[in-house]
């Protein structure tokens, strides 16, 4: 489904990925882990066409080498409302809702895109039924909603686009134990229900605990890969990341 191929990316001179290849196939849940700084978040924004960002008060802008294809085409010539458009959707680290709006405005922003109004219908459901605690919640700003509800929302806002490949990116970020395993759980659900995952996560043990395959990324550069079993078996992963 996804094939990343010897991408490079600087900003400003600044080398944060270097070569990195990475591939998810369809209906996989596949990990991309590694420390802070690491790179990963660059890679998904690579994918997703929205590494160039307003920082600071100007435009700084990254320079891509490589090839990233999605389904036998390459994207990464591509604006991000036409990969969003192709089924790639990017739930962004630190969730990025609209603060002054409701949750159902937020959700509904995740529909822009689309015309089909009984499957938006359909679909706001299916998020309920995964997150009731956000149809109890519908007409409360998101502003108001705790760490682990307002990541419920940047995914359910992510699912809104009905994507074929759901990228997220750091879910765990800033949550309590119980509500990290509650985001976890219903990512799983996500995945169970046939969208493929490619994910994004400093919890290690977490994420491998149900990916079907992880990339260790360190230094802007793949320092190991395989099968979730493989990866919990490498020494050196378990006491850099582990901890055990």
């Amino acid at each position: 489904m996804l094939e990343v191929k010897n991408l490079t990316v600087h900003y400003n001179g600044a080398m944060a990925l270097n070569d990195v290849s990475i591939n998810v196939k369809k209906g996989e849940f596949v990990a991309v882990v590694g420390p802070n700084g690491a790179g990963k978040t660059t890679l998904l924004k690579a994918i997703s066409g929205t590494l160039r960002e307003l920082q600071s008060g100007r435009r700084e802008r990254a320079r891509l080498t490589g090839e990233i294809i999605f389904e036998g085409k390459r994207i990464d010539k591509l604006r991000p409302w036409d990969i969003v458009k192709m089924g790639i959707v990017h739930c962004p680290e630190r969730r990025r809702l609209f603060s002054e709006m409701t949750v159902y405005e937020n959700l509904i922003v995740g529909t822009y895109l689309r015309k089909d109004k009984e499957a938006i219908k359909r679909d706001l459901e299916k998020v309920f039924q995964l997150f009731p605690i956000l149809k109890e919640r519908r007409n409360q700003m998101a502003k108001t909603l705790s760490g682990g509800e307002g990541q419920m929302l940047a995914i359910g806002r992510a699912l809104m686009e009905n994507p074929k490949l759901l990228m997220i990116d750091e879910p765990s970020l800033g949550l309590a134990p119980l509500a990290k395993q509650t985001v976890f759980e219903s990512i799983k659900e996500i995945w169970d229900s046939g969208v493929t995952i490619l994910l994004v996560e400093q919890d290690v043990s977490m994420a491998l605990s149900l990916a079907n395959r992880g990339y260790v990324l360190t230094h802007g550069r793949i320092a190991a890969q395989g099968t979730r079993k493989e990866l919990l078996k490498n020494k050196d992963l378990r006491e850099m990341y582990i901890g055990v």
